[in-house]
């Protein structure tokens, strides 16, 4: 015989506080019905939101929460996974129903001592059960984001200045070449520059020229002296000695 499907019954829990109508359910109704994932209803004494949060294998609702409405309170029925903590769930089912009460809070007021003191409560209750360990946890997760947070605006900060000085070394390696351009151009002379250097230098070195040693003394390539040379014999400025 195969195994039957045993269905499982969620935990329920709920509370009251007093509330007053200042409008109408009727208005209520139409600002509240548009929104997702809750369905509005009236009833006899008011008007019903219902959250329903998952199914069980039937298709029926498991967790789920109902905000009923009335007149003079508002009543808070909820379902507890029971592998939930109670204490949680009942402020996450506080916290749904404070973000309705506020698309509504100048047709329908709860009263504020008592919220504050529902809350007040509930809050202390899930910080109570806390244990020292989950409280460290905790405490080292928030330290460690905020680190995390300055370090991440760190990082836009140096990649801001990556990028200022990628930029910076593009301009100095255009500035580099345009020097070494101009160098160049310094150092390349022209056919006159280099025939009245040759017969400087002839003066001084008693009409002789070393090719290799004028080469290297003005940096000028070997070759370049020799074409030069021909060409000032040629001009017939200089005459070639055997």
């Amino acid at each position: 015989m195969p195994d039957q499907a045993v269905v499982v019954e969620p935990k329920t829990d709920g509370f009251e506080l007093k509330a007053k109508l200042l409008g109408s359910f009727d208005e209520m109704a139409t600002r509240l019905g548009s929104l997702q994932p809750f369905s509005v209803s009236k009833s006899p004494d008011g008007l019903k939101v219902l959250k329903v949060e998952s199914h069980d294998i039937q298709k029926r609702p498991f967790l789920f929460m109902i905000l009923d409405m009335r007149s003079d309170r508002l009543i808070v029925y909820y379902t507890i996974a029971l592998d939930a903590s109670p204490k949680l769930r009942k402020l996450s089912v506080l916290k749904v129903a404070l973000s309705l009460l506020s698309l509504i809070s100048d047709a329908y007021k709860v009263e504020d001592t008592e919220l504050f003191q529902y809350l007040d409560s509930a809050i202390d209750d899930v910080l109570g059960s806390m244990s020292q360990s989950y409280s460290s946890l905790f405490n080292n997760y928030d330290s460690l984001f905020n680190e995390y947070k300055e370090t991440k605006g760190l990082n836009i900060e140096l990649e801001t200045s990556n990028k200022n000085l990628t930029v910076q070394a593009l301009q100095l390696d255009d500035e580099n070449k345009q020097l070494r351009a101009d160098l160049n151009a310094l150092q390349t002379y022209s056919d006159n520059s280099l025939m009245v250097m040759v017969q400087d230098w002839l003066e001084s070195h008693d009409d002789a020229i070393d090719i290799n040693d004028f080469a290297k003394n003005y940096k000028i390539p070997s070759t370049r002296v020799e074409q030069i040379l021909d060409r000032m014999v040629s001009l017939g400025y200089i005459e070639l000695k055997g």
